[in-house]
C-alpha cells in the first residue's frame, strides 16, 4: 500500500522489525513547554521501547507523559530510505525484578557513577514509510 505522497506504508510487523535492528532513536518530548528531541540508545522489548538514561538526563522529564519515538535510515538526497514513528505513554521502571530483567538487555550506561533510569514507551501508535 502507498500513501498520497507515493511512499510505501509499512506494516506494524515491519515497523517492529526495523525497531528491533536499529540501536539509536530519537525521543521526542516536551521540556519546559517546548518540544525537545534527544538521541537515545534503546532496545525493543516485545512491543515496547526501553531506554537507559543517566541521572540528570533532560529526557527524564518525559516520565509519565505521551511521547514520540522515531528512527530512520534515509539517503542524503532522499532517493531511498525509511522512517518509523511511534507514539505512546512513558513510564519509569522501579520494580527490582523488572530492573534486573532490563539490565539483561545490555543497554550501555551513559552516566557516571550509576543512578541510571529505565524508561519504557508502550507503542500505542506505530507508523512507517519507505521511499520506493
Amino acid at each position: 500500500m502507498y500513501d498520497a505522497a507515493g511512499l510505501e506504508v509499512l506494516s506494524r510487523e515491519e515497523c517492529l522489525r526495523l525497531l528491533a535492528r536499529t540501536p539509536v532513536g530519537r525521543l521526542v518530548f516536551t521540556d519546559r513547554a517546548l518540544p525537545a528531541a534527544h538521541p537515545v540508545v534503546y532496545a525493543l522489548d516485545g512491543e515496547s521501547v526501553v531506554m537507559r538514561l543517566p541521572e540528570g538526563s533532560a529526557a527524564l522529564t518525559a516520565r509519565d507523559t505521551v511521547v514520540a519515538f522515531e528512527i530512520d535510515d534515509l539517503a542524503h538526497d532522499l532517493s531511498k530510505g525509511w522512517s518509523v514513528l511511534a507514539v505512546g505513554h512513558v513510564s519509569e521502571v522501579s520494580d527490582r525484578c523488572e530492573l534486573a530483567r532490563l539490565d539483561g538487555l545490555g543497554l550501555p550506561s551513559r552516566g557516571w557513577g550509576g543512578g541510571d533510569h529505565y524508561l519504557v514507551v508502550e507503542l500505542e501508535l506505530l507508523t512507517g514509510r519507505r521511499i520506493p
